[in-house]
């Protein structure tokens, strides 16, 4: 199951693989969010209650019960970094196998953070063995020195807890926590489009997120705190109206580009208990919405600027995804195009699912729900070829020897390639045991 805590809706999405490797989505459910404010946790309370609410109903959807699941973080207070770091092998005669990048990786993890900060991801991006650059496996080459540029996400420790708890108190046990740019890129962008160069924008309720490939290799990510609750929030200030009618007036209105409405196009909306009702012309409403949607795109061009794409190396060619619920507004494809004179297009998170899903499980509103499942069934995956692992003596023994250098428990057998995230969610998870 992904889970995705978002600051208008909470997703739960149940789903298996299919023969054909696509994902089959068995149950699903949503409730209105309404402990969270811009991505972070603010009412553990009402937050708890949301989820269960969304689980509930997924669980009754498929006639499943779900034990873990997977869950996004966001927020404002997410940041990334870019850091080198090396390792010197002690044989170079011998070939670099899983135990030397885990080595290298673990490095990164012992970075010291601002005081109230976690490492939540660390990314490598390419490496270097004994000075030779731009390696994307170095796996099986021989080396003394083995040295890798690291895209590293960085988060509040609070905003980290305060999801586990939540997670927990619902009855769940929690896998992983995947950063949601992440898991919406996966669910949208094609292999074609990370390599040729592609931002993909998710507008949320609370924040739009930002995340860049270039190579097939995640670049650069960013969580800018506003969202689709803004333009909502400027509509009822600008219309003097309710938040209700504000968000109405969005969906079914609303547009980003104001020279498409004439001047005569009037929507009238009921007045609060007995009031005259209040009539407001179309071509203001866009004017409103242009306004803010315009200043948003601006903040993520800065962010596309910021990570070099005017450099002829590092440009997107395959421009702008726009994803998430706030992408559904009309127009904005073509505002995005006009002010970063970048290609666009609208991503819908329908190339990883089975032919015979929901349709509107294949809109953009559910794309990092869809990611988060497919990191969910990644991850089940994994665990499954650890158990076969376990089963297996003769395999036992090679693990243990690729290994090598690290030291195990007694009875216990690490795989390989045990991936960083699941030692993090595991010492989180230790974490909150501690805690309760």
């Amino acid at each position: 199951m992904g889970l995705d805590i978002g600051t208008t809706k909470i997703v739960a999405i149940i789903g298996k693989e299919n023969e054909y490797g696509k994902i089959e989505v068995m149950g699903m459910g949503r409730s209105k969010s309404l402990g969270v404010h811009r991505g972070v946790v603010n009412n553990i309370t009402q937050t708890i209650s949301s989820i269960q609410q969304a689980v509930e109903q997924a669980e009754a959807d498929s006639g499943l019960k779900i034990a873990s699941v997977v869950v996004g973080i966001a927020g404002q207070h997410i940041r990334s970094l870019q850091h080198s770091d090396y390792i010197t092998r002690s044989n170079s005669e011998a070939v670099i196998d899983n135990a030397d990048l885990d080595r290298l990786c673990n490095q990164v993890y012992k970075l010291v953070m601002l005081p109230g900060e976690e490492i939540i991801h660390v990314l490598p991006q390419e490496y270097k063995v004994d000075g030779q650059a731009e390696i994307k496996e170095p796996k099986g080459m021989y080396g003394g020195r083995l040295e890798a540029n690291f895209h590293v996400v960085v988060g509040q420790v609070s905003s980290i807890k305060n999801i586990g708890r939540c997670i927990k108190s619902s009855g769940l046990e929690l896998d992983t926590i995947t950063l949601e740019p992440l898991a919406s890129a996966d669910a949208v962008l094609s292999q074609e489009e990370k390599e040729a160069g592609v931002a993909l924008i998710d507008i949320g309720g609370g924040t739009t997120d930002l995340a860049i490939f270039k190579d097939g290799i995640i670049r650069h990510t960013s969580v800018i705190p506003f969202g689709g609750n803004v333009i909502t929030e400027d509509i009822k200030e600008g219309c003097s109206i309710i938040e209700k009618q504000a968000e109405l007036l969005k969906i079914k209105f609303g547009s980003a580009w104001p020279g498409e409405n004439k001047d005569n196009e009037i929507v009238s909306i009921p007045g609060l208990r007995g009031r005259e009702p209040k009539e407001i012309t179309l071509k203001n409403l866009s004017k409103i919405i242009h306004a803010r949607v315009v200043e948003v795109i601006e903040q993520v061009y800065v962010e596309i600027k910021n990570y070099g794409h005017e450099e002829q190396k590092k440009k997107l060619i395959a421009g702008i995804v726009l994803t998430g619920g706030g992408s559904q507004l009309k127009h904005l494809k073509q505002l995005v195009e006009y002010i970063t004179g970048m290609d666009t297009r609208i991503g819908y998170p329908n190339e990883h699912l089975a032919g015979d899903s929901d349709e509107e499980i294949a809109s953009p509103l559910y794309a990092t729900a869809v990611g988060l499942l497919m990191n969910s069934l990644e991850s089940k995956a994994k665990d499954r070829t650890m158990a076969r692992m376990n089963d297996q003596p003769q395999e036992k023994e090679l693990v243990e020897e690729e290994v090598g250098a690290k030291r195990q428990r007694p009875g216990t057998v690490e795989s390989p390639r045990v991936s960083i995230l699941d030692k993090w969610s595991e010492k989180l998870k230790n974490f909150l045991d501690n805690a309760e």
